[in-house]
């Protein structure tokens, strides 16, 4: 089968992911402050994404997207010893939405269908999410964005981003980080750190990898999703990872 785009054919079996879960971190999309944070929102990071979704869905991909809320409010973080954790966690979950409802917009002037599903009800704003309306929508070719995480304090957007690719049946999780790969130690803390091409979730598990948090890789391992952490800032990987390109971790039972 072959798609046309923009005069370019596309061979649909270079395809090798055709349902993704794709998450990107909050702060990924942040201006960045004199921290070095992510803060806010800078539209021109969110376009760069957009584009790259736009380029997966006119391959044929159907795709889910999570965004986290690091980029307002991080509930460990900011509400650590001031708030009580799990109201902490409320105002981070709202802070998914936000982001979802911006990055919603700017995909559909980028002419895509977006919708938003999210954990709690919230019917002004957003639909609420069941597993049969968001198979419905991106087997219409739309553009799924799951925000509220599992809708429950105490998880992380990385457990809730499983948790979405696990319930619509992804053929991947595509972690989108801000380091290119998962990595013995921080690589920029120890300049002999390994980095890793392929590992099995006991490995990340038992050995205390940081890819994302052991929730979110015990639930991938316990559903055999196989999950890929690369680098968000290197040129085109969403879509290079779509096709099948040895960029990132690459992580399987």
């Amino acid at each position: 089968m072959i798609r046309i785009r923009e005069g370019v054919r596309i061979f649909v079996s270079e395809i090798k992911y055709k349902r993704i879960l794709l998450k990107v971190s909050g702060e990924a999309l942040g201006e960045k402050t004199a921290a070095g944070d992510g803060f806010g929102l800078d539209f021109n990071k969110i376009n760069a994404v957009c584009a790259s979704i736009k380029e997966c869905v006119e391959m044929g991909v159907q795709v889910g997207l999570v965004i986290g809320g690091g980029n307002f409010w991080r509930g460990v973080k900011n509400g650590s010893g001031k708030l009580q954790r799990s109201h902490a966690d409320a105002m981070g979950m709202l802070a998914t939405v936000m982001n979802a409802i911006a990055v919603a917009d700017a995909l559909e002037q980028h002419g895509l269908d977006a919708r938003v599903l999210t954990a709690v009800e919230m019917n002004k704003f957003a639909e609420y999410f069941t597993r049969d309306t968001a198979n419905r929508y991106l087997n219409e070719g739309k553009v799924v964005l799951f925000a509220a995480g599992t809708g429950n304090p105490y998880f992380s957007t990385d457990t809730g981003a499983v948790l979405r690719g696990v319930e619509i049946e992804a053929d991947a999780i595509l972690m989108a980080k801000n380091v290119d790969a998962i990595y013995s130690a921080d690589p920029n803390k120890d300049p002999n750190a390994i980095r890793y091409t392929d590992l099995t979730y006991a490995q990340v598990l038992d050995q205390g990898l940081k890819a994302t948090d052991v929730t979110a890789m015990a639930l991938a391992m316990d559903n055999n999703m196989p999950m890929v952490c690369f680098g968000l800032a290197e040129e085109n990987s969403i879509v290079r990872v779509v096709r099948g390109e040895k960029i990132g971790t690459t992580v399987t039972n």
